[in-house]
């Protein structure tokens, strides 16, 4: 086995681990105003704010993606420190133990008030976790008919898990693999084809995919999201590597990010229903979609590359903290909203009072957790030493 080694400065991708840290935290926004917003949600605010849900729909095409991608990238280079064998074991500990601790205690007060607002349930959460959560199978049907248990947020982490191993296992077969699809890839999409032919894949996923397949995260049959995320994190994964296409991508930001507004313009034109229903505004709203998807995500990745760059001991401290943050941050915002409601304050406030009460509780989680060794493990840190214990680590999730 290897032994893991800290990457050299010079091979760090300290852009990326800023849009890690930033993706991660607008997830945090982004559950916020699912509270506000007329889609669907564990639990809802009684006020509804209908002008949030353009921003939100800013971000909602390309966020978990570029999730996947930035992660995409990091299994490239730590595999550069693990062998196949060790890398597996190292990541399963890093995803699945955080993942089966999340489903049991961290998730159920989220079930357990989305089952009282919406039914009123009248007994306690510990009636509520024997008698339901560990029922292992569908409650509350027909209405909301939830499965559970349930890993709810951490869908992201079992995806990831899948991904990765599936990846490993490829590569078990045909080491070399990665290296020359890398190259051909890097190849391809030299100059403007790194905008214009990943957004045409994106585009028929959603064409062709996604009307059979609706979002679902419940991993088995959930095709879309799995042709989608699976997309960008190979994408990172075999581009990691290909200096010249992430100089590209910096060169071409400006162009990324013009063209992208301008289909997210035409994108909320067709969902506003301007237009009448044919098959060729599907196809349409298909193109549209799928390269706005990408030309975010370059638009992001471009600019990222040109200005953050700046390594410190902020971008060290956070870079550690935000899977913690990410683990516990929605059933923070669950607990905190349930807590006001009824409490006649203005959507404002009551926002306010929700997003400041769950970073203190990420912060405050983060704190306690990275200065006890057993603890660590069930957030996704490694477990270390207690002299460096509280030292911030350099390995993302």
């Amino acid at each position: 086995m290897s032994t893991p080694q800290q990457l050299p400065a010079s091979e760090r991708r300290i852009d990326l681990d800023w849009v890690r840290i930033l993706a991660f935290g607008l997830l945090i926004f982004y559950h916020v105003g699912m509270l506000y917003v007329s889609w669907g949600f564990h639990i809802k605010s009684v006020h509804r704010l209908t002008w949030l849900e353009p921003l939100m729909l800013v971000l909602n095409p390309w966020r978990l993606s570029l999730l996947f991608l930035v992660s995409g990238v990091a299994t490239r280079f730590m595999l550069r420190k693990y062998d196949l064998a060790a890398f597996v074991r190292s990541r399963s500990a890093r995803l699945l133990i955080p993942l089966v601790f999340g489903m049991l205690v961290i998730v159920p007060p989220q079930s357990y008030l989305q089952i009282v607002e919406a039914l009123g349930y009248p007994q306690g959460f510990t009636d509520f976790y024997i008698k339901h959560y560990l029922a292992f199978g569908s409650q509350f049907c027909p209405n909301p008919c939830i499965v559970l248990p349930t890993w709810n947020h951490l869908w992201f982490v079992v995806y990831l898990w899948v991904y990765t191993t599936a990846l490993v296992g490829v590569l078990w077969l045909w080491p070399v693999l990665a290296d020359r699809l890398g190259l051909r890839l890097g190849a391809l999409l030299t100059g403007p084809g790194v905008l214009i032919l990943p957004c045409l894949l994106f585009a028929a996923w959603r064409l062709f995919l996604f009307p059979a397949f609706p979002s679902t995260h419940a991993l088995f049959g959930d095709w879309y999201n799995h042709a989608d995320f699976a997309t960008a994190f190979l994408v990172g994964f075999l581009l990691a590597r290909e200096d010249g296409i992430w100089r590209d991508i910096e060169r071409q930001r400006w162009t990324a990010l013009a063209a992208a507004a301008m289909l997210f313009v035409m994108f909320i034109l067709v969902r506003a229903g301007l237009f009448a229903p044919s098959p060729a505004l599907r196809w349409f709203a298909s193109l549209v979609y799928g390269c706005y998807q990408w030309l975010a995500m370059a638009a992001v990745l471009g600019f990222a590359r040109r200005h953050f760059t700046a390594d410190g001991p902020v971008r060290r401290y956070l870079t550690d903290a935000i899977f913690p943050y990410y683990i516990v941050h929605q059933t923070a915002i669950i607990v905190i909203a349930h807590a006001l409601r009824g409490s006649d304050l203005s959507a404002a406030s009551e926002a306010s009072i929700v997003i400041g009460g769950t970073a203190l509780s990420c912060v405050v989680t983060y704190e306690v957790v990275r200065r006890i060794a057993w603890l660590r493990p069930l957030f996704g840190l490694r477990l270390e030493p207690r002299r460096s214990a509280g030292m911030a680590q350099q390995q993302p999730a």
